[in-house]
């Protein structure tokens, strides 16, 4: 091992997955080098994950490369194999010895440690992460004690009462290991832990639901006090809560804050780096070869944004590469170089990176590493000019940038019926994506098309962490939903000064949009959820409109200078896209036409109203649907009994349909007057089954059928993702029950039964739901097989439509 003052060609600072790799390569290939680490063993942020923790070996078609070892496995595996490694490789390193200056002049880089060591080095690569920087509570009393930011052993604490902050995947696993042996809170600021992974989000729902913790949803601290040692709780801090009803206190014995971490800014920039802007969760930019703006300091994982172990692993072995002057192409060049080959004209990768940048603002808004991962996840698709992208109707869950050419959307009818080129650079698909509902147009390829189809998980996750991309997709939907429904035929430049000031706005379930008698001073465009309308009745609401995604409400109240007439209320977590009103006015005073059929659509209402309070049961039952998950089907069978005559002919056809296995329970269910929600799947627009399946085996078809593939493994998480207890896990037979047998002599299983398993109950059981019978060209078997008509399969939207009409 070298002695303090030596120069080093490379000197590394932090062994997390980033610098260790690259300290290992250096090491492999013999090259001049150091890896300072602060504390006394490697990689202190794994080092310091709750003991047991799986860490996952993400993204999984990036191959590793590296000259340590990295898998799937817990966090002593992974430690274990490190350890090895550096021993194995013979990596120079020098713990405790923590960096505190980095400075460079002509001769390279000077750099000192708080220990008083020195080292001098032709580059530095900078793998020191953020996590020894956590976010603080930012409330009054935040430095007692009693409040940490790691969780090292849940084990160590017991028979305490815990408050755990945050809702992310540390918090939430935190959180279960400790209520275990204590009693414990979770603090989320937001209504939903949508920052967590599904596996994560599926754990602590139901460790909320079993009574395991507490969770308190849009709630915040306020404060936190120190108590006094004879106090009377015996507990040591009163913690005080802002909750959206009112205060909350909980006496506790310890707070455990995961709110994330930022940057360690200050020792960053002191190194000469620059930040993009004064965000505190600004990352430095970096090159493709991740250098910095400073000639010679590379900046890898956490702290360059790629939080990933498998991709700091990568970048450090390349950082090596290029500092040693043995250039190597990214670890994924082999696979988007044969993605790539749709595009004749040029072979290089970072030429197409280059031009795919430069052609949207989807690929712009990323930098180089982001954008390669990304469309490592999507498809690169040349279509036949002619061709039918998708039909208007269809479920879809993808998104389309176009790259080349150019694409025809057709919608509308009649006298408004539009056909529109959609030009390169820009997106399709859109709508349905955000709303979960069938495509509402139709797309054809033009001359020379070719598109980027993005899968539905890897655009959602663009959407929710770049904010850029955020605001190009709201505004596409929102201009394209103002174009389609508002004001079909009027130009899109028209419509560019209403878009301009929508503002995207989140309601939960049940939570007042508007109140009836308020100002219109909104018009309001569906981009995720349902909506109701509704009016006083004599002891509730009495509902008279339901409105599904991607869809709009509140314009007929603007267009008659009106104060509200009907109050809106989310049927289910609902975002909105509030366009006001004053520039949708001037915007119609110009198209006469498009204000004499809003003002039709007016009186329409008005009428639907009169009819809805002369029969207030109709109200009442699209009261009863919504309860029962009709505010976010696509697709449910309902059972009148008044025709129903109990035979059962309906599952036992659906259990003869699909392996003995019934997928629906006709008793179950609620019942409201006459009809009945039998248990049968409701093919949700945005499925809950489709959360954190691990081998990607449920999916969606054109039709809007939400299946289940055999690749199922039997994991049970969707079963105990679905909130509405249609998913069961069960054994398929081939084994045809025989109706003679069993009828005349009482031998084999009754037709239409479940088969169990044979052999100990050794047959693995997997997820089954109702599929619509997609394979059938006859339809839903339950409702071919029902001999009194009793067995209808509707879209809610449909059904609602009729109620809100006058249909009975």
């Amino acid at each position: 091992m070298s002695d303090p003052g030596t120069h080093y060609r490379i000197a590394v600072v932090g062994s997390g997955p980033g610098g260790l790799s690259a300290a290992c390569r250096a090491a492999e290939m013999g090259d001049s080098h150091v890896l300072l680490e602060a504390k006394p063993h490697l990689s202190n942020t794994i080092f310091r994950y709750q003991k047991g923790k799986h860490v996952m070996a993400e993204p999984g078609l990036l191959p590793l490369r590296a000259a340590a070892r990295f898998e799937a496995g817990t966090r002593e595996a992974i430690l274990t194999a490190w350890d090895e490694d550096v021993a194995k490789q013979g990596v120079n390193v020098l713990y405790q010895h923590e960096v505190t200056g980095i400075s460079r002049d002509d001769s390279g880089f000077s750099i000192t440690c708080g220990n008083g060591a020195s080292f001098t080095a032709e580059a530095v690569v900078l793998g020191i992460g953020v996590q020894g920087n956590p976010r603080k509570l930012g409330a009054p009393g935040d430095d007692l004690p009693g409040i940490q930011y790691t969780l090292d052993d849940p084990d160590e604490y017991r028979d305490e009462v815990i408050v755990v902050v945050g809702a992310g995947d540390a918090a939430i696993e935190n959180a279960v290991a400790l209520s275990k042996q204590n009693d414990v809170h979770i603090v989320n600021r937001k209504d939903e832990f949508s920052r967590a992974k599904d596996g994560n989000n599926s754990l602590i729902l139901q460790a909320i639901d079993d009574g395991a913790l507490t969770c308190h949803y849009n709630t915040t601290v306020d404060s936190i006090e120190e108590l006094p040692a004879d106090d009377p709780s015996g507990r040591s801090m009163r913690l005080t809560l802002n909750s959206k009803e009112d205060q909350v206190v909980v006496l506790c014995d310890r707070i455990i804050a995961r709110l994330g971490a930022i940057p360690p800014r200050g020792f960053v920039e002191a190194c000469g780096v620059e930040f993009p802007n004064a965000d505190p969760s600004a990352i430095p930019a970096v090159s493709p070869t991740y250098e910095s703006n400073v000639p010679g300091m590379y900046i890898v994982g956490a702290l360059a944004g790629y939080p990933l172990i498998k991709q700091a692993m990568n970048q450090g072995y390349e950082v090596v590469e290029t500092v040693a002057g043995r250039p190597v192409r990214p670890a994924d060049e082999p696979i988007l170089k044969e993605r790539f080959k749709v595009f004749p004209w040029v072979e290089d990768v970072d030429v197409v990176l280059d031009v795919l940048s430069a052609r949207s603002p989807v690929f712009s808004a990323q930098n180089r590493l982001q954008l390669r991962e990304f469309l490592l996840e999507s498809t690169i698709r040349d279509i036949d000019e002619g061709a039918t992208v998708y039909e208007q109707g269809d479920y879809g869950a993808s998104v389309f940038v176009i790259v080349s050419g150019e694409a025809w959307v057709e919608f509308g009818t009649g006298e408004f019926s539009k056909r529109a080129k959609i030009k390169t650079g820009r997106i399709f698909g859109e709508m349905a994506l955000i709303s979960g509902r069938p495509r509402s147009a139709t797309v054809r390829a033009g001359k020379d098309l070719v598109v980027v189809e993005v899968p539905r998980r890897a655009m959602l996750k663009l959407i929710a962490s770049n904010e850029k991309v955020q605001r190009y997709v709201d505004r596409t939907f929102t201009m394209r939903a103002l174009e389609r429904y508002l004001a079909p035929g009027v130009d899109e430049g028209e419509l560019a000064n209403v878009v301009a000031e929508a503002e995207l706005r989140d309601f939960r379930a049940g939570e007042a949009i508007y109140e009836i008698g308020t100002e219109a001073e909104h018009i309001h465009l569906i981009r995720s959820g349902s909506v109701t309308l509704s009016v006083p009745g004599a002891e509730e609401d009495v509902i008279l409109n339901y409105v599904p995604g991607g869809n709009y409400f509140g314009e007929l109240d603007v267009i008659a200078g009106t104060p509200r007439q009907q109050t809106a209320r989310a049927a289910i977590k609902t975002q909105t896209i509030s366009v006001p009103a004053q520039p949708f006015l001037e915007l119609l005073d110009r198209y006469p036409d498009i204000k004499k059929s809003v003002r039709a659509r007016f009186n329409e209402q008005i009428q639907q109203r009169l009819e809805l309070e002369r029969t207030p049961e109709r109200g009442a039952l699209m009261h009863f649907l919504l309860q029962e998950g009709m505010g976010e089907a696509t697709d449910a069978l309902l059972i009148d009994e008044t025709l129903c005559v109990r035979c059962d002919y309906c599952e036992k056809a659906c259990a003869a349909t699909h392996g003995n296995v019934s997928r629906l329970n006709r008793e179950a269910g609620a019942t409201f007057n006459n009809l009945h929600v039998p248990t049968s799947c409701r093919h949700c627009e945005h499925p809950h089954c489709m959360k954190d399946c691990p081998p990607d085996a449920i999916h969606r078809s054109p039709n809007g059928e939400v299946y289940i593939e055999d690749t199922c493994i039997g994991c049970g998480n969707c079963e105990r993702n679905c909130p509405y207890g249609v998913i069961q896990m069960g054994v398929a037979s081939d084994e045809k029950p025989s109706l003679l047998k069993w009828l005349l002599m009482g031998l084999g299983p009754e037709p239409g039964s479940e088969i169990k398993a044979k052999g100990g109950g050794s047959a693995i059981k997997k997820a089954v739901k109702c599929d619509m019978c997609g394979d059938r060209d006859e339809g839903p078997a339950c409702v071919q097989a029902c001999p009194t008509g009793a067995a209808i399969r509707v879209g809610p939207e449909s059904f609602f439509k009729v109620l809100s009409r006058g249909g009975r």
